[in-house]
């Protein structure tokens, strides 16, 4: 059975800090269309590869949970359990159903391959224009 531990803090760090700079690269291009065409491109460049690797990872993370909630039967482990208290119970259920139901794993992978897609447009379309 597969040891079930988080990643390292610096790679958990890593992704976080991709999508800080890609929310912020994306927002500075208001600033930077008034400036230098090639800083736009930049930014975009940056913003855009900075959303793929933040949501490839969310997408992954919400699917382990998922999975996890799925493999190991979480749902009736919390709702057979009477050590907790009604409360406990409902907020433990509460986090263990919205695992499995959540859109938000799709959302992230919609994400993920519209920024991969948009990647791919943009570097294929600045080809062109360099031949």
């Amino acid at each position: 059975m597969e040891i079930i531990k988080p990643h390292p803090k610096f790679i958990r760090l890593f992704f976080f800090w991709s999508g800080v700079i890609a929310t912020l690269a994306y927002r500075i291009i208001i600033i930077l269309n008034f400036y230098d065409p090639l800083w736009v491109k930049i930014s975009w460049y940056i913003g855009t590869i900075g959303f793929s690797i933040y949501f490839w990872h969310r997408y992954n993370i919400q699917k382990k949970r998922a999975e996890l909630v799925s493999d190991y039967k979480l749902i009736e482990v919390v709702d057979q359990n009477f050590q907790l208290e009604k409360e406990q119970k409902q907020a433990l259920l509460y986090l263990v159903k919205t695992s499995l139901t959540s859109k938000s794993r799709w959302n992230s992978m919609f994400i993920f391959l519209l920024s991969v897609l948009a990647l791919i447009i943009g570097i294929i379309m600045d080809v062109i224009k360099f031949i």
